[in-house]
């Protein structure tokens, strides 16, 4: 189960109206990559994606055991969620239009505040572009949800994720206990980034000069 970032936000009950909205309306045009709102017509496509270990197996908040009947749940109570303002599940989509991965952002508008969960599929994983669709999933989580503040976890083995999240600048909060849905808990490498820090970040980014490319004259 998502438990809220650490750090405690308070958003104005029309801070909070406005994250709701958008989490209830998402402009994906922003998302900038090939991605939907979930429906249980996609419940088969995500079942083979997550029955695949090394997709679902880092990731301490799915149903399980991962079959049908769980993962349309798990659909349906997303999509519950979604209206009231308070969870939004995509689907990525490859060339083909075959499901290649899902994002999960769990939201409290009151604290303007979210978490994101997702995987990409096995053969997509180390192709180089988890990094660049990570950094496009926190840029759209502060721009078009308009939260202020974001959390996210790793498993403490997941060495791959950590490396992601480090390097999207993220402030390492050391380790915190995640309840799985069968009540159980898993110890998780933790970090948070606020709006204000990743908007700081992208423009150094921006105004940094290019770097060289090969040999200079």
């Amino acid at each position: 189960m998502s438990a809220a970032p650490r750090t405690v936000l308070t958003a104005s009950p029309e801070e909070a109206a406005a994250i709701r909205a958008a989490v209830r309306t998402p402009d994906l045009n922003l998302f900038e990559g090939r991605a939907r709102v979930a429906t249980t017509d996609d419940a088969a496509a995500l079942t083979d994606l997550l029955s695949d270990p090394a997709v679902s197996d880092p990731i301490y908040d799915l149903p399980r055991p991962i079959d049908l009947a769980n993962v349309t749940a798990w659909i349906e109570t997303a999509g519950a969620l979604r209206e009231r303002g308070e969870a939004l599940l995509l689907v990525t989509l490859d060339e083909a239009d075959a499901v290649a991965g899902y994002s999960l952002f769990t939201v409290w508008p009151e604290r303007a505040s979210a978490e994101i969960a997702g995987a990409r599929r096995a053969d997509l994983q180390g192709s180089g572009g988890g990094a660049g669709g990570a950094a496009r999933s926190f840029g759209w989580m502060f721009d078009a949800l308009g939260v202020r503040l974001i959390g996210v976890t790793a498993a403490l083995d997941n060495h791959r994720s950590a490396r992601i999240i480090a390097a999207a600048g993220f402030t390492s909060m050391g380790v915190r206990d995640c309840l799985r849905p069968d009540g159980s808990t898993r110890s998780s490498l933790y970090w948070e980034m606020t709006r204000e820090a990743w908007h700081r970040r992208i423009r150094a980014q921006r105004a940094a000069p290019p770097r060289p490319h090969g040999p200079q004259a």
